[in-house]
């Protein structure tokens, strides 16, 4: 009995990881902006809770949207490691692992916002520890879900550094997307590391936003529309 090919060519690969990227893209900036930094009021722990009682709705919504995140990233990650497998199966392979290494800490991280929701919706906990006590430990696991996202960025500056490094090395991209995306990663662990080094971070957050967000924005989307116009048209599957 003979099989069809089914196959995913790197062209295939390119557009599904392009459609995956536009939907991550829509699914963050509704989840981390909208949501969690619509509804947190920095170190005011009532105010936040009272923020996510009252919006309740939305924050169950931000989560779902971290969980379809959480989904996508590994569509995404298979798929660039199909993409780039032909220029070198074994730096796409380690560039998915990091990938996948990233979205198990947001997931994991997600466990934190349900805590969240939970000690707001509920009145036994209310009743149990107090309205400061549950406001503070709202507030901290908010924190504790920012902190294991940060831990899983510095994998997924790795992976962008691996994925910049294979298109330098081997020609799999343009070399300006390349520089790009090397210059991206390293900004997210850089961030992550002045995170844990820097005692005084909050006072210069701002300055560090845009260390992380310039280069990031600027070769994630030139990324982005190099998947979807030349993405894994030169590439030959391995024999």
């Amino acid at each position: 009995m003979t099989y069809p090919n089914t196959e995913t060519t790197p062209r295939q690969a390119a557009l599904l990881a392009g459609i995956g990227y536009v939907l991550l893209f829509v699914l963050a900036i509704f989840a981390n902006f909208m949501v969690l930094t619509g509804l947190l009021e920095p170190g005011d722990a009532a105010a936040t809770a009272a923020n996510i009682a009252e919006s309740e709705a939305l924050f169950r919504a931000g989560i779902v949207a971290f969980a379809a995140i959480f989904v996508i990233d590994v569509v995404v990650a298979w798929a660039l490691y199909l993409l780039f497998r032909p220029a070198s199966n074994g730096l796409s392979l380690l560039a998915a692992w990091f990938r996948l290494v990233y979205t198990v800490f947001l997931g994991v991280a997600l466990i934190f916002l349900f805590l969240a929701v939970r000690l707001v919706s509920d009145s036994e906990s209310l009743v149990a520890i107090g309205a400061e006590q549950r406001d503070a430990l709202v507030l901290m696991m908010l924190d504790a879900f920012n902190y294991g996202w940060l831990i899983g960025l510095v994998a997924f500056g790795i992976h962008l550094g691996l994925l910049g490094y294979v298109i330098l090395r081997f020609g799999a991209g343009p070399r300006v997307l390349g520089i790009l995306l090397v210059i991206a990663g390293a900004a997210y662990v850089f961030d992550t590391l002045a995170h844990a080094l820097a005692s005084n971070y909050d006072d210069y957050a701002s300055v560090f936003l845009m260390i992380v967000a310039l280069p990031a924005v600027v070769a994630e989307l030139g990324f982005t529309v190099w998947l979807f116009t030349k993405g894994g048209k030169q590439q030959q599957l391995p024999a």
